[in-house]
C-alpha cells in the first residue's frame, strides 16, 4: 500500500483516482502485488480507468508480432491478462463497472487469448508439417468450443475454462514432412493448453480443463466431426446434454458443429424426463458438497449459483427444441426469456436474477483477493476483512444475514421447481391398479369412491396392465405409469361433470395413446396438477380428450394456469406467431408444423376456458375467429416470403372471410370459407397470385405430422369451383353486380376482410355495401330465397323422429335465411343493415326499424338462435351430432317457423 501511495504521489494522481486504486489495493493483495511489481502499468490503469473494454478492444491488445520469440509471446499474453484483471478490479470495486461488463470483458479476454495462441502455434507447426487439409484439399482449422460460463460469455474473473477441441475432416498436412490432421491438431491443442495454463514468472492466462471432451480424460484430445457425431449419438449422456447447452464455438468454423450438436441437446419434443435427470445430477452434487464439507460454497452449496443455472437449463432442456428463443447461452438472458414467455412469473424471475447477480459479484470478490478460483467463504479473519471491505459491510454477521436472504430465495425457487411429488396415502388405489386386491374387494372400493361400473373398471384395468402396448414399454415408462394410475383413479372419482367411470375411461384412453412417448408420462408424473386438470377436461368433453390425444404436445399448455385461463390477445398472438415464423425462415416444413402447434395450443386454451370457466358462447366464437384471423394474416406474410417467384416484397392481396368466419361465429371444427382478391397491374400478377393462392390453400389443407391447420372452402369465389382461384378487385365487382346469384349476395351479408392489405379490404367492403344496398324486387327476392332453401332441404337426408338443429325446419339455417332476406330487401332504405354485426344484432336492428312487426317475436327468434348455437357447441364438445329428439325445442322451432311464414309467406313443414 505504501509503495502504491508513493507511486501515485510521484505521478501526481488526482485524489479521486488515487482513492480508487488504493481501495483496490487494500481489498486485493493480488492487485497490490501487480501494481507494485509493474509500476509502469499504473499509468495505463489511470489512462483507461473510465474505459469499458469491448470485445474488439480486447482483441486489439493481442495483436502481437508474428515473429516474436515464444518466450516473449508467452510473457506478453500473461501481462495482458494481468493488466485487464487489474483494470476490472479497480472498476468493479469502485462501482465503475457492473456485472455484465466484468463477465463480458473476461470472456473476451479468454477468447482472444485462445485465438492468439492458436494463430501463433498453428503458423509454427505449419512451417514444419504444412497446412492441414481434407481429402479434397480444403484447408482445416482447429475448432475450439467454449463450454460452461465461457460458452455463455459470463466467465468468472479467475475461472477455469472448459474447452473441447475438434476439426472438420480427416486428411493430412500438405508439407514435405506430412502428418495426419489428427496428429497436427493434437500437437496444436497441447501447445495451446500449455501456453494458457502453464504458471510462469508472469503468472498464467487461464487454467484449462479438457475433461468435458468425449470419453473425458481418457478420450482423444481432438476429434473430427464424424467421430464427435458418432460419440454423441451412441454414447452421449444426460449430463453432457446439460453441459452442451452452453457449448459455443469460439474459434474456427461453427456451422457444421452446431448442426451436429443441436439435435443432441434440444429434442424436437418437450423433454420432461429432464426433470429426473437434472434432479439426479443435483443430488450427486449435493452428496459431493456434504462429503467435501462445501456448505459455505456459494456456487455448489444450497441456494448457490449452480441452482439458478439448473433452473434456467432445465427449461432449456425441456422446451429448447420447441422454443428456439431458449437456445441461447447466458443464464440471465434465459431467465428473461422465461419471464417474457410467461413460463415463469416475471416478478419471481426479477428477484431470482437479483440474487444470482449478487452471488456472481460475491464470487468475483472472493477471486479478486488472491486471483484464485474459489467460491468458498474465507475462514481466516484477514481474508474476511478483505471481503468485508469490498462489500462495504460493517461485520461478518451483517454480511451473512444479507447473503442468506439471497441463498434462501434461490433455494425456495429451486425446491419449488424441482419438487419431487411423492405419492401419499394411495395404497388402495395402487392395489386396485396393480391387481393385488381381489376383484370383489376392488369393486367394493370403487363403488365406495362413486364408480358405478366396478366390474367393468376392474376388467379394463386388468386388460390395460396386460396389454401388449403397456408390456412393451421401457422400464422407466412403466414405472411412470404405475405412479400415475393411482392418481388417476383418485382424480376420476372426484369429477362432477360426469361419472367417475367415464372420466377414468376417457383419460385412460389418452394415457394409452401417449404412453410410448416417455416425456409425456414424465410431465404428468412431475406435475400432478396437470393430471388433475386433464382429467377434468376429459371428463367434461370427449372431444377435448380426443384432441389432446391427437396432439399430445398440448399437455405442456396445462402447466401454466396463468396463461391457460387468460383470454387470447390477438395482437400478442400475432407478434408471437410472426416471431416463430421468422425464426424458422427457410424451413417451410418446420414453419407449417410450428403454426399447427400454435393453433392447436390456442384452441386448447379456448376449450379449457370453455369447460372450466363461465366464458360465454359469443366469447368462445370471438376467440376462435380472432385466432383464425391471426393465422390467416401471418400465413399470407409467411407463404409470400417462401414463394420462389414473386415481383414485389409485399403482395397486393387480401383474404375475405365468409360464413362462420365472416360472421365471427367459428366453432372448434369449423372450416374456413374464404376467397382471394388482388389489385396489381404488373404483367406477371395473374400468374404470381394464382400460384400464391394455391400455395396458401395447400399451406392450410396439408396434413403434416403436427396435423391439419384448417380445412378451407373456396366455393364462394366468383363462378364457384369453375372460377379462378383468385380475382382482381375489378373482376369481383363486375361479377357481383352482373353475374352473381342471390345466394351469393346472401353470403355477402356476413363476409368481411380478414387478412392482407387494408386498402384491398376497404375496396371489398365498398363492393359488399354496394350490393347489399341495391334496390330489389320483394317478390323476386322472396322466390329466390325460398327456392334456394328448398333446394338445400332436398339435398339433406331425412331423419325420421329427429330434429337437426342446423338444417331442420325452424333451425339455424332458417334464421340465417330470414336475416339475409331482410338485409337484402331493406338495405337500400336502411344502409345500417349492411353492417356485419351478426344475426342476433341484425334481428334486433330489424325490430327497431319496424321490419319485423313484433319486437317480442324478434327477441324470441334471437333467443332461439342463441340456444341452437349453444346446443350445437355443446354437442361438438361431447363428440355428438347436433340432432335431438323431434319433441325437443318445440317453442324455439315454433317461433322461427312463425316468423318465416310471416316474412316469406310459406310454412316450414316436414322433416329434414
Amino acid at each position: 500500500m505504501q509503495q502504491l501511495a508513493q507511486i501515485l504521489t510521484e505521478k501526481q494522481v488526482a485524489s479521486t483516482e488515487a482513492a480508487y486504486l488504493l481501495h483496490a489495493a487494500a481489498c486485493s493483495p493480488f492487485f497490490a502485488r501487480f501494481v507494485t511489481k509493474h509500476p509502469d502499468f499504473v499509468t495505463d490503469l489511470l489512462d483507461n480507468l473510465y474505459k469499458t473494454y469491448k470485445t474488439q478492444d480486447v482483441k486489439d491488445l493481442f495483436l502481437i508480432e508474428k515473429n516474436s520469440e515464444e518466450s516473449v509471446f508467452l510473457q506478453q499474453i500473461r501481462l495482458i491478462r494481468q493488466r485487464l484483471m487489474a483494470h476490472l478490479i479497480v472498476r468493479d470495486l469502485n462501482g465503475l463497472a457492473d456485472f455484465a461488463e466484468v463477465v463480458e470483458t473476461t470472456s473476451a479476454l479468454a477468447e482472444s487469448a485462445i485465438a492468439a495462441a492458436i494463430t501463433f502455434y498453428h503458423a509454427r507447426l505449419a512451417d514444419i508439417y504444412g497446412q492441414p487439409c481434407s481429402a479434397k484439399g480444403a484447408p482445416q482449422q482447429l475448432i475450439v468450443v467454449g463450454m460452461g460460463k465461457l460458452g455463455g460469455r459470463e466467465l468468472n474473473v479467475s475461472s477455469d475454462i472448459d474447452l473441447i477441441f475438434a476439426y472438420e475432416e480427416e486428411g493430412n498436412t500438405n508439407g514435405e514432412k506430412s502428418i495426419s490432421n489428427q496428429d497436427f491438431f493434437t500437437r496444436l491443442g497441447k501447445k495451446v493448453i500449455v501456453a494458457l495454463d502453464e504458471v510462469r514468472a508472469e503468472g498464467f492466462v487461464f487454467r484449462v480443463d479438457m475433461r468435458l471432451r468425449p470419453f473425458g480424460s481418457e478420450g482423444a484430445l481432438v476429434c473430427n466431426l464424424d467421430a464427435l457425431e458418432d460419440y454423441y449419438q451412441n454414447y452421449g449422456r444426460e449430463w453432457e446434454r446439460y453441459a452442451w447447452i452452453k457449448g459455443r464455438v469460439i474459434h474456427g468454423p461453427e456451422a457444421a458443429l452446431t448442426r451436429l450438436i443441436k439435435p443432441f441437446v434440444f429434442r424436437k419434443y418437450l423433454d420432461f424426463n429432464a426433470y429426473a435427470s437434472m434432479r439426479d445430477l443435483k443430488l450427486q452434487i449435493q452428496r459431493d458438497v456434504l462429503q467435501r464439507k462445501l456448505s459455505d460454497n456459494i456456487k455448489l452449496g444450497r441456494g448457490g449459483i449452480r441452482e439458478v443455472e439448473f433452473i434456467a437449463q432445465l427449461f432449456q432442456l425441456i422446451r429448447g427444441g420447441q422454443v428456439p428463443d431458449l437456445q441461447i447461452k447466458p443464464t440471465l438472458a434465459v431467465l428473461d426469456c422465461l419471464a417474457m414467455r410467461g413460463m415463469l412469473p416475471a416478478d419471481e424471475v426479477s428477484a431470482l436474477k437479483q440474487s444470482y447477480v449478487y452471488l456472481r459479484n460475491l464470487e468475483h470478490r472472493l477471486m479478486y483477493i488472491d486471483d484464485q478460483q474459489t467460491q468458498d467463504l474465507p475462514e481466516s479473519e484477514t481474508y474476511r476483512g478483505y471481503l468485508l471491505q469490498m462489500l462495504k459491510q460493517p461485520d461478518w454477521s451483517s454480511f451473512i444475514v444479507e447473503l442468506n436472504l439471497h441463498r434462501d430465495r434461490i433455494q425456495r425457487f429451486f425446491d419449488e421447481t424441482f419438487k419431487d411429488e411423492q405419492q401419499q396415502d394411495l395404497q388402495q388405489e395402487t392395489a386396485v391398479w396393480q391387481g393385488t386386491l381381489s376383484a370383489a374387494d376392488s369393486e367394493q372400493w370403487l363403488a365406495a369412491q362413486g364408480y358405478t361400473r366396478g366390474s367393468d373398471i376392474v376388467h379394463l384395468l386388468q386388460q390395460t396392465r396386460a396389454s401388449q402396448r403397456i408390456q412393451q414399454l421401457p422400464e422407466q415408462s412403466r414405472r411412470r405409469l404405475d405412479q400415475l394410475m393411482p392418481l388417476l383413479l383418485r382424480e376420476a372419482a372426484q369429477q362432477q361433470s360426469t361419472t367417475p367411470d367415464t372420466a377414468l375411461i376417457r383419460t385412460l384412453d389418452l394415457l394409452e395413446s401417449i404412453c410410448r412417448r416417455a416425456s409425456y408420462l414424465a410431465l404428468l408424473a412431475e406435475f400432478p396438477d396437470a393430471l388433475s386438470l386433464i382429467v377434468k377436461l376429459c371428463a367434461a368433453s370427449p372431444w377435448i380428450a380426443q384432441y389432446v390425444s391427437a396432439h399430445p404436445i398440448l399437455l405442456d399448455e396445462l402447466l401454466n394456469k396463468q396463461t391457460l385461463f387468460k383470454r387470447l390477445d390477438a395482437a400478442q398472438l400475432k407478434t408471437e406467431l410472426l416471431s416463430q415464423m421468422q425464426a424458422l425462415h427457410g424451413d417451410v416444413e418446420a414453419q407449417m408444423d410450428a403454426m399447427r402447434h400454435f393453433k392447436h395450443a390456442s384452441v386448447l386454451k379456448i376449450a379449457a376456458q370453455d369447460v372450466m370457466t363461465a366464458l360465454s358462447l359469443e366469447a368462445i366464437s370471438d376467440d376462435l375467429s380472432a385466432l383464425a384471423d391471426v393465422i390467416l394474416q401471418v400465413s399470407v406474410q409467411t407463404v409470400w416470403q417462401n414463394l420462389a417467384i414473386k415481383h414485389r416484397d409485399t403482395p397486393q392481396f387480401a383474404v375475405i372471410g365468409y360464413g362462420k368466419l365472416g360472421g365471427k361465429e367459428l366453432g372448434y371444427l369449423s372450416d374456413l370459407d374464404i376467397i382471394f382478391l388482388y389489385e396489381d397491374d404488373a404483367e406477371q400478377a395473374p400468374e404470381v397470385y394464382a400460384r400464391f393462392a394455391q400455395r396458401l390453400n395447400t399451406w392450410f389443407n396439408t396434413l403434416t405430422n403436427a396435423g391439419l391447420l384448417y380445412e378451407t372452402d373456396l366455393q364462394l369465389r366468383p363462378d364457384g369451383n369453375s372460377g379462378l382461384l383468385v380475382s382482381t378487385v375489378a373482376a369481383f365487382r363486375e361479377y357481383q353486380h352482373h353475374k352473381a346469384w342471390v345466394w351469393e349476395h346472401q353470403a355477402l351479408t356476413r363476409a368481411r376482410f380478414v387478412a392482407g392489405l387494408d386498402h384491398i379490404g376497404a375496396a371489398f367492403e365498398q363492393i359488399r355495401r354496394e350490393i347489399i344496398v341495391q334496390p330489389r324486387d320483394a317478390t323476386a327476392l322472396k322466390q329466390d330465397i325460398v327456392h334456394m332453401r328448398e333446394k338445400m332441404r332436398e339435398a339433406q337426408k331425412s331423419k325420421l323422429g329427429r330434429f337437426d338443429l342446423k338444417q331442420g325446419p325452424g333451425g339455424i339455417i332458417d334464421v340465417e335465411f330470414m336475416v339475409q332476406y331482410l338485409v337484402l330487401l331493406h338495405g337500400a332504405k336502411h344502409p345500417g343493415l349492411a353492417e356485419n354485426i351478426g344475426n342476433i344484432g341484425l334481428l334486433e336492428r330489424c325490430a327497431e326499424l319496424g321490419l319485423i312487426d313484433s319486437a317480442t317475436m324478434a327477441e324470441a327468434v334471437a333467443a332461439a338462435y342463441r340456444e341452437y348455437r349453444r346446443l350445437i357447441h355443446h354437442t361438438k364438445l361431447q363428440g355428438q351430432d347436433a340432432i335431438v329428439e323431434d319433441a325437443e325445442l318445440l317453442p324455439q322451432r315454433t317461433v322461427v317457423k312463425a316468423l318465416w311464414q310471416k316474412l316469406l309467406g310459406q310454412q316450414l313443414l316436414g322433416q329434414v
